[in-house]
C-alpha cells in the first residue's frame, strides 16, 4: 500500500453538510475504493482538510476522490508520499 496526502477544499454546499455522520460515510467510501485513512486534520488556509491514507495505487485514490466529491462536495488534490527513510534508500 502506498501513502497519499489528500488535500480537500470545501464548496459552499460542503460547508453546510459538515457532520460526524458525513465523516463516517466518507470513511466508508474510501474503504470501498480500497483505501484506509490513517489520520484526518482540519486546516486553515488554501485547503480545508487533509487526509493521510493508504491506497493500493493511483487508480484507487482517483476512485475515492470522485466518490468523496459526489458525497460531500469536497474536491481533493492528492499527492503520493514516502518516508524520509525510504527516500534516502531510493536516492542512495
Amino acid at each position: 500500500m502506498a501513502k497519499f496526502f489528500m488535500y480537500g477544499k470545501y464548496s459552499k454546499e460542503a460547508m453546510e453538510g459538515i457532520s460526524a455522520d458525513r465523516t463516517n460515510k466518507a470513511l466508508d467510501a474510501i474503504a470501498k475504493a480500497g483505501g484506509k485513512v490513517n489520520s484526518m486534520y482540519a486546516l486553515l488556509g488554501k485547503y480545508d482538510i487533509v487526509l493521510i491514507a493508504d491506497f493500493p495505487g493511483v487508480a484507487e485514490v482517483m476512485k475515492a476522490s470522485v466518490a468523496l466529491n459526489k458525497l460531500a462536495n469536497i474536491s481533493f488534490t492528492s499527492f503520493p508520499a514516502i518516508t524520509i527513510e525510504e527516500f534516502d534508500k531510493v536516492m542512495a
